[in-house]
């Protein structure tokens, strides 16, 4: 007679992949901001107010290079900025607290540690590799719902950001939303635009992570 007992079925678990921004989340990266802010006020003769962009990093150059240009000049101004980029802004830069051994728990869970940011691809390589920082994939810019497409396709299911931006693009990817308040938004904030868990910075990160994939393993 056929048995009837009913195995568990095992759904297969799909292979870890943690997103990260890069400014202010695992890199900060304002004092070679404003540095490259300097040379393009040097450049240009036009006033910036650089305090005042290094404390609202997260959205793309061009959108706040038009809060000091005019729209029909922005790109030129764009095109000054990115080249006085390399040569001002990434020796100043520093690993934010925990950045490193974020990256690193990741790969020991066996999991892809991908960075998608808003910064060009080319500066955001330059950051990562001057600080040691490793990640399997770097996707450039991309902003706010357009970085959920890239972690959809890469299969995220975290995306760990400063900004009320990267929330919107977790909830896109439909991913789980990691805020840490290294940047612009206090956890009121983040919270308020959607994020699951927020954390003062990323020490507490892999933590986190290790529980999180416990509970996704079981």
């Amino acid at each position: 007679m056929a048995s009837t007992v009913q195995h568990p079925v095992h759904h297969p678990v799909h292979p870890l992949t943690v997103g990260f921004d890069l400014d202010m989340t695992l890199v900060d990266s304002r004092p070679g901001i404003a540095a490259a802010y300097r040379a393009l006020v040097a450049e240009t003769g036009v006033p910036i107010d650089i305090d005042l962009v290094v404390s609202r990093l997260g959205p793309p150059l061009e959108a706040e290079l038009a809060h000091w240009f005019p729209a029909a000049e922005v790109p030129a101004a764009a095109d000054l900025y990115r080249a006085a980029y390399p040569d001002h802004a990434i020796a100043p830069s520093t690993a934010l607290a925990g950045a490193r051994e974020s990256v690193s728990a990741v790969r020991a869970l066996g999991g892809r540690a991908i960075v998608v940011t808003a910064k060009n691809e080319p500066h955001a390589k330059l950051h990562l590799a001057y600080l040691g920082i490793d990640p399997d994939t770097v996707i450039g810019s991309l902003w706010a719902e357009a970085k959920g497409e890239a972690l959809r396709e890469q299969g995220a299911q975290v995306y760990v950001g400063d900004h009320t931006g990267d929330v919107r693009g977790a909830r896109v990817a439909g991913a789980l939303s990691l805020g840490v308040t290294t940047g612009p938004c206090d956890a009121a904030e983040l919270r308020t635009a959607g994020a699951d868990v927020v954390l003062e910075d990323l020490t507490g990160f892999p933590a986190w992570l290790a529980a999180f994939e416990a509970d996704r393993a079981a």
